[in-house]
């Protein structure tokens, strides 16, 4: 994949062909200094913008030419997001933010999509707080209700953009190993960007970046 970013003189070719496969079951750490094109990758792979040459292959789907309502559909069903910032919606409880997923999917009935997300809740350690708000949950919490809303909907994929960078080590360990256990045991890919060297290496697979290439 290629992608550049701005206009005339100030035109970057950011990503300058890449390549990348991810497997079921396995876990992908992207790693490489600020500026190397690591989030940009990400957010392609996330379908939440468009390479400017190449293709993106999501179980056996050819993405580069959908249309955004296909892409947004796709999205939906394949992906989750951990994010550094949890970004949960503050005014709903943490069992309202891992539904939301799974309300917008529509596949499931109402008491269905509650029982999943108190099980994913309980999976996280956070059941008995599945009624809080997210102000009333610490940093560590709300990632982990991120973690659980990111695998709402039983995604193929899991995209993670420094998933612990706001967290102290404690935190972080638990959930670089929460997010890789649940995801093994669901056959799911994980792909995660980080600057933190214990946790790349503790991953499946390590591809290191630099100047929009894989080194």
């Amino acid at each position: 994949m290629h992608r550049y970013l701005g206009q005339g003189e100030g035109r970057v070719h950011v990503l300058k062909g890449v390549s990348f496969e991810a497997r079921r079951g396995q876990v992908y750490a992207i790693v490489g200094p600020s500026g190397c094109g690591k989030s940009t990758l990400l957010y392609l792979l996330g379908l939440l913008d468009r390479q400017d040459a190449g293709d993106i292959v999501i179980n056996g789907q050819a993405m580069s030419q959908s249309s955004d309502a296909a892409r947004t559909a796709a999205r939906c069903e394949h992906i989750g997001f951990v994010f550094q910032f949890h970004f949960l919606m503050p005014e709903f409880s943490a069992l309202d933010n891992v539904m939301m997923p799974m309300r917008k999917l529509g596949r499931l009935t109402a008491p269905e999509m509650e029982a999943r997300a108190l099980e994913l809740l309980g999976e996280v350690g956070l059941r008995q707080k599945a009624h809080r708000l997210g102000t009333q949950l610490s940093g560590g919490e709300q990632q982990r209700v991120a973690i659980a809303r990111a695998l709402a909907n039983q995604p193929s994929i899991i995209l993670a953009d420094e998933p612990t960078g706001n967290l102290d080590v404690k935190n972080s360990a638990m959930i670089f190993d929460l997010l890789t256990r649940l995801a093994k045991d669901n056959g799911q890919a994980v792909i995660l960007v980080t600057h933190n060297p214990e946790i790349a290496d503790a991953c499946d697979t390590v591809r290191p970046m630099r100047d929009g290439l894989f080194v």
